[in-house]
């Protein structure tokens, strides 16, 4: 009993002056890469065996303790770590039951930030082209790098900084708002976060300019052409960029396309009938909507005709070029003729009505009743009126014709004052008043 009781009197006496040796703030890795993670670790050694000591491990930054609080886990993890400025770190370790506790050497942590890699420029809208007046985005990216990127936009191969920005991003942008057919030009964008700028390649802007309003014009020959002839229809839009279509309109039915690669106008021909007089247009377009002209009027000439047994018939413009040209010389002439065949025309007329100038007809010979074979003839009148003054006369010719035998017994039978009696007729009067309907006219 009293070993047992000396052994616990001493105990406290013979136990070593330190329970554990000061901690050790490692870090790992040593040089870590600008947003990766970091583990921190406080290490220390523990000088006696007895199972009531228990350590407590603390971490701090700047006086500032991290995580939330101390715990038995003598490590800690720190994500993502950024390159600033230098930093110091310590721990502690702690014997709660005895009151002790101590402290790391202060270690600082350095930030390795990665460089810029594969600088890129893109626009919006894509392609590299936009229509003047519309807003163009430039925009810068890079595929790798850590910390504040400073970026750059630039014009033309001799560099004419345009704008710089710096942000902590991969990516950035810089608007032209209101495109001018001037700015078409080279670009590129520079980018840095300290190790030195990265350039991309050079892309090209195109600046596409619509079509102003085309003009249509009739080649040469204006607005008055001749039936026939090759009309060539010109349309020019004064301003746009290549390639240029366009369009040809008769009263708005298309009558054709054509284009202009390099700009420009551009003819449609046409051989004129007498279907292609009245309006025309045309239209221009490339790619941005079409644009109308003005409407243009057409007037053809030649369109003569003259009166034929089959109705009228068109005079082509050489007949009528060559009419025109003999009425010019020999007008007073042409006119005398005109009056001649007039004239003529209306004695004709009148030679021919039967109130003017009635036909006579031709008389047969005679032959009387007593005639060697009279059972053949028959006497037959034939009446026909004779206009004097404004009276008509009733003239009755006598002419004979066969009759059949039982026609001729009847003739002897009954004597010729029943089968022949004279015929008068008492005269009577007429309107003759004769309207010449073409002297009217």
């Amino acid at each position: 009993m009293l070993p047992w009781l000396l052994l616990f009197i001493c105990a406290p006496l013979c136990e070593p002056a330190e329970l554990f040796l000061h901690p050790v703030l490692q870090v790992s890795p040593s040089h870590p890469p600008e947003g990766h993670s970091v583990t921190l670790t406080c290490k220390t050694l523990v000088l006696t065996q007895s199972p009531r000591i228990q350590l407590q491990f603390c971490f701090l930054k700047d006086g500032k303790v991290l995580g939330s609080s101390c715990s038995p886990s003598p490590k800690l993890q720190i994500r993502p770590m950024w390159k600033k400025d230098p930093e110091s770190y310590w721990c502690s370790a702690a014997a709660t039951t005895h009151n002790i506790k101590k402290w790391s050497q202060a270690a600082q942590i350095h930030v390795q930030r990665i460089p810029v890699s594969d600088v890129n420029l893109e626009t919006w809208p894509p392609g590299g082209w936009v229509m003047e007046g519309n807003k163009l985005v430039l925009i810068c990216s890079v595929a790798n790098a850590t910390g504040n990127i400073t970026y750059f936009w630039y014009r033309g191969i001799l560099g004419s900084n345009l704008e710089t920005k710096t942000q902590h991003s991969l990516t950035a942008e810089f608007e032209i708002i209101k495109m001018k057919e001037s700015d078409a030009e080279q670009y590129y964008c520079a980018a840095d976060n300290g190790y030195g700028p990265v350039l991309s390649d050079l892309m090209t802007i195109t600046v596409r300019v619509p079509v102003s309003r085309p003009v249509l014009t009739f080649g040469d020959s204006g607005t008055q052409a001749v039936l026939g002839d090759l009309l060539e229809l010109h349309c020019e839009a004064l301003r746009g960029s290549p390639p240029i279509f366009y369009q040809f309109y008769h009263e708005n039915v298309t009558l054709g396309n054509s284009s202009a690669p390099s700009g420009g106008g551009a003819s449609f021909i046409l051989s004129l009938t007498a279907e292609h007089s009245g309006n025309y247009s045309c239209g221009a377009s490339n790619g941005q909507g079409v644009q109308r002209s003005e409407v243009v009027t057409l007037n053809l000439t030649g369109l003569f005709s003259v009166p034929t047994e089959y109705g009228s018939r068109r005079l082509t413009p050489g007949v009528t070029e060559w009419l025109l040209g003999c009425l010019g010389c020999l007008g007073p002439i042409a006119l005398a003729l005109i009056f001649c065949y007039w004239i003529k025309r209306k004695i004709g007329r009148q030679s021919d009505d039967p109130l003017r100038s009635p036909p006579r007809p031709e008389l047969q010979e005679s032959t009387y009743l007593n005639s060697p074979d009279p059972r053949h003839l028959q006497s037959v009148y034939e009446n026909v009126n004779v206009v004097r003054g404004d009276e008509i006369y009733s003239l009755v010719y006598h002419t004979q014709q066969d009759l059949e035998p039982a026609a001729a017994q009847y003739v002897m039978t009954h004597g010729t004052s029943e089968a022949f009696s004279e015929i008068y007729s008492s005269p009577r009067k007429i309107d003759t008043t004769y309207k010449d309907y073409e002297d009217a006219m």
